[in-house]
């Protein structure tokens, strides 16, 4: 199978990897013969005609022995899985035919997403705490995760990132001034289906996550997820 590749660097987490890209034509078949699930997408361990790969897909309820294709193949190397706690030499991503899941995220969108870019030097950033029962600042959610988890918060901060339209999303990150840039707790992570722009200051009210896989090894643990902002 001719191959072209494709090299990235993606740094995310404070960690880097290399993701080769070959456009491979046609779709990748095979037999299955480990199936490891995380929150939102399946490991499968394929053996096809050219000899085992391991491949990543929308989590689905794939079982052993069953024979699958992979389409849009995309070949990564020495990539990590945060979910699975491995590294793998070399793993196919893609989208099980047949399956009505969330498809792979493609390598433009991995890197947009969670590429090794910063966030925008918006100078200080001291913006005061929402107020209300559920009010909360960027620190405290960042650090209190477990004791918040799937509770709703209300966060009054400014955006400091954004990459709209990954995976049917868009990926904000806020800052309001608390917590410390060496642990990473002056920063949080947060979904939304609402647009904005990098310097707006926003009130961000949606439920805090923690320990979420979404694949392609992008973990958090903790995050808030179907923000809905206003100015």
């Amino acid at each position: 199978m001719k191959k072209a590749v494709v090299v990235c660097m993606l740094m995310f987490a404070g960690a880097a990897w290399a993701a080769d890209a070959p456009a491979a034509p046609g779709a990748l078949k095979g037999t299955v013969l480990e199936v490891k699930d995380v929150e939102s997408y399946s490991y499968l361990r394929l053996k096809t005609k050219d000899g085992e790969t391991w491949a990543a897909v929308a989590r689905a309820p794939v079982k052993k022995g069953a024979e699958v294709t992979i389409e849009n193949p995309m070949v990564m190397s020495n990539f990590e899985s945060k979910g699975l706690k491995r590294t793998f030499p070399s793993i196919v991503f893609g989208n099980l035919a047949g399956s009505a899941g969330t498809p792979m995220p493609t390598a433009s969108e991995m890197a947009a997403a969670h590429g090794g870019r910063k966030p925008a030097d918006i100078g200080d950033v001291k913006v005061p705490k929402a107020s209300g029962a559920d009010a909360r600042t960027v620190a405290e959610v960042v650090t209190k995760g477990p004791e918040l988890k799937d509770k709703p918060v209300t966060i009054h901060a400014k955006v400091v990132k954004y990459n709209p339209g990954i995976m049917g999303k868009n990926w904000v990150h806020l800052r309001d001034g608390s917590g410390s840039d060496k642990d990473g707790s002056n920063d949080l992570l947060v979904t939304t289906l609402d647009a904005t722009q990098v310097g707006a200051v926003v009130t961000a009210k949606g439920t805090v996550r923690t320990d979420r896989d979404f694949g392609a090894g992008y973990a958090y643990k903790v995050l808030v997820e179907d923000a809905k902002l206003a100015p």
